[in-house]
């Protein structure tokens, strides 16, 4: 069932920025991440969303309805959608169950179960400014989830957070969705917080939408070198070093007809000897734990490889292979 959507919104910024033509739509519990750069437009789109700016042209709707901006409306905001800005804050002079008191709508049941799905039950006695960076997110979001919203926007939530409570807010947010049955939209400027929770991705170029996909085709069938880079390393082989990989069967069916190849480093492997491998140098090598990162070079060229091999050192001789169906005209 269709919740959200957004018909060719534009909105001028700051200076010369321009949102431009936004067009997507976002279905009841599709979990949708939007990427990009910094001044891609991300955060303004969630603030129409929000109904807390103004859009110079277009419609946006939510459960069918227009969603006014604050020309529109004498209290901005939209009663069904929830917005954590970058920058929320809470009143350091009060207790977290005081915050929380003065917007509660919920029973004493319905809060006690909200508060232990955002974890922060065991917090409620303590001033907010008592609190950890990511026990002050959770405060932040439960404070949201107290009105009963249906779409739930957070802007860069896991932003300056450590591992532990950032992994910790991750866990909050899946049970936000599955347990409440509320709709997130998501921000975010680490590839991983999308990639491995979105149904859809959203990419923002310069106040425009460059590609709508899934992780998977965000990740490996990106729209153009700019989309690549947002998700991760890559690399690009252009046609004149297209010579040196025309042993590999994958790559040759990649560059038919192609000026440039984008290939994941893990998308190569490091096999045997074989007339389908080609050999190369590793000049350096990054541990990451559940893998390695090499630099290898072949013919002069470096390529980046992803790799779980053991016994691996720099200046070690290797043979490389690209997987199958990998590599993509770019």
């Amino acid at each position: 069932m269709l919740l959200l959507e957004l018909k060719d919104v534009s909105k001028k910024g700051p200076a010369d920025f321009e949102l431009k033509g936004i067009s997507f739509t976002q279905k009841r519990l599709e979990k949708v991440g939007i990427a990009g750069e910094t001044g891609s437009g991300k955060s303004t789109v969630m603030k129409l969303i929000a109904g807390l700016a103004q859009p110079d042209a277009g419609t946006l709707v939510f459960e069918n309805e227009s969603i006014l901006g604050p020309e529109d409306k004498l209290v901005p905001g939209h009663p069904g959608v929830a917005y954590l800005s970058q920058n929320f804050e809470l009143q350091r002079s009060l207790r977290v169950e005081q915050v929380l008191e003065y917007s509660n709508r919920l029973s004493e049941n319905e809060a006690e179960n909200l508060y232990g799905i955002c974890e922060i039950d065991h917090v409620l006695k303590r001033r907010t400014d008592e609190l950890s960076g990511g026990e002050r997110q959770r405060v932040a979001i439960c404070r949201l989830l107290i009105s009963k919203p249906r779409l739930l926007l957070l802007d860069e939530p896991y932003a300056h957070l450590d591992l532990v409570h950032k992994n910790a807010l991750k866990e909050v947010v899946r049970k936000i969705g599955e347990k409440l049955k509320i709709t997130i939209t998501l921000v975010s400027h680490d590839p991983q917080d999308t990639l491995s929770w979105a149904h859809k991705i959203i990419v923002l170029k310069n106040g425009k939408i460059v590609q709508i996909g899934t992780p998977g085709d965000v990740y490996y069938r990106p729209a153009d070198e700019y989309t690549a880079g947002l998700f991760g390393k890559y690399n690009l082989i252009t046609r004149d070093r297209f010579k040196i990989f025309s042993s590999m069967p994958a790559f040759r069916i990649a560059a038919s007809d192609a000026k440039r190849v984008f290939i994941r480093p893990e998308q190569f492997r490091i096999t045997r000897k074989s007339d389908t491998a080609i050999s190369g140098e590793v000049e350096q090598l990054r541990f990451y734990g559940t893998f390695s990162e090499a630099d290898v070079i072949v013919s002069g060229m470096k390529i980046v490889i992803r790799t779980n091999q053991p016994n691996l050192h720099e200046g070690k001789t290797i043979y490389v292979s690209l997987m199958k169906g990998a590599g993509l005209p770019l």
